[in-house]
């Protein structure tokens, strides 16, 4: 059939809304007709080749859509089914087979590889060869072929619109703290970087119970944001020093725990300077490869601090994301605060949108 998508043709220029041609379903895929997809800094990157997706390619891996029809071996969903899609794992390597599919052994072709396991894309343009299965779905497109194993089924009465960035930004900050941290009530948390990654760390926080909740930014009107969603306190980190504010607003002893959702070496030697004895540091802002942080491995030896890189919140998509909406719908997780939402034809608009601040979690929409 014949779709439309947005089409990352060279490195670090704008997307082009083209037609393309999309195969026929394999066994284990579902065709998804898209309602509404996230624009995620991953997209950004990846546009811009740090992380190198052969080019063109359709990206986007927020989606949220319509089953219309499904392969051969597909059992999970029905035509008619609304879906949230998120990250595609192979489903046989040890970490899948052991609950852990957003640390799969294949993920990186998986998800960045641009063609299915047999080297096929389902995508083309005149005879040529577009990348597809981006995160196992390419969502920035009318319609996918999307891997089942990143369907994720939800009710039919909560609003697509609304879901999209469920599939990974909200799911990698809600995730961060409330499948690894697992904070105890009445601990202290720190979030660096207030976009969208980091709101969703803050509003998990307050479900977990935490009771000293920091937002870090640079932009005051996320500060705001974060007040609005579950911060108890925010630093502008760009007026004031991190490490001496933390410090005081925990009475000395150091925040329990620090989620940084920037990647940027300066912020995590201060989360770690911040850090309480045996707090945990978790990072999950994507660098470019070979990035490094410096630490201080004489004094903070008798801190017993932890250091975690954490994927996709650590999540189990199918059963997580389900959560997350119930928590959306007893009004305990508002996404609603952090999203604008444009149409498919200024998708290059919440691309620049996202990078300026302007926008927290764009969405566009079908």
């Amino acid at each position: 059939m014949n779709i439309t998508a947005a089409v990352a043709r060279s490195k670090s220029e704008p997307l082009t809304i083209e037609e393309l041609e999309l195969d026929d379903l394999r066994p284990d895929e579902v065709r998804v007709r898209m309602v509404a997809t996230g624009v995620c800094h991953t997209d950004a990157i990846v546009r811009d080749q740090v992380y190198p997706t052969p080019l063109p390619a359709v990206l986007g891996h927020e989606g949220s859509g319509v089953v219309e029809a499904v392969g051969s071996g597909v059992t999970s969903v029905v035509p008619g089914d609304h879906v949230v899609l998120s990250a595609a794992s192979c489903g046989v390597c040890s970490q899948c087979m052991s609950g852990s599919p957003t640390y799969c052994e294949n993920a990186y072709e998986q998800c960045f590889g641009g063609r299915r396991t047999d080297g096929t894309t389902s995508l083309s343009s005149n005879g040529e060869q577009v990348s597809s299965h981006f995160f196992g779905q390419s969502s920035f497109a009318t319609h996918a072929n999307v891997v089942e194993r990143s369907v994720v089924k939800v009710p039919a009465d909560v609003p697509l619109e609304k879901l999209g960035p469920l599939g990974c930004g909200l799911q990698t900050g809600a995730g961060a703290v409330l499948n690894e941290l697992q904070p105890a009530a009445g601990t202290s948390l720190v979030v660096f970087g207030a976009g969208a990654v980091g709101s969703a760390a803050i509003m998990a926080a307050k479900v977990a119970g935490c009771t000293t909740i920091v937002a870090v930014d640079l932009h005051d009107s996320r500060l705001e944001l974060a007040l609005r969603i579950g911060a108890t306190h925010t630093i502008n980190s760009g007026s004031a020093d991190v490490v001496s504010e933390l410090k005081k607003i925990t009475g000395g002893k150091g925040v329990d725990y620090a989620v940084d959702t920037t990647a940027v070496p300066a912020l995590l030697t201060q989360a770690l300077d911040a850090l309480a004895i045996r707090g945990t540091i978790v990072l999950v802002g994507a660098a470019a490869a070979g990035t490094t942080v410096p630490f201080e491995i004489g004094e903070s030896l008798l801190k017993g601090w932890t250091f975690k890189t954490v994927i996709e919140g650590s999540s189990v998509p199918q059963v997580f994301i389900p959560r997350l909406v119930e928590l959306w719908q007893q009004g305990r997780f508002p996404l609603d605060e952090l999203v604008r939402t444009y149409e498919f034809k200024e998708i290059n608009e919440a691309f620049a949108d996202s990078a300026s601040g302007v926008a927290i979690k764009p969405v566009v929409v079908f």
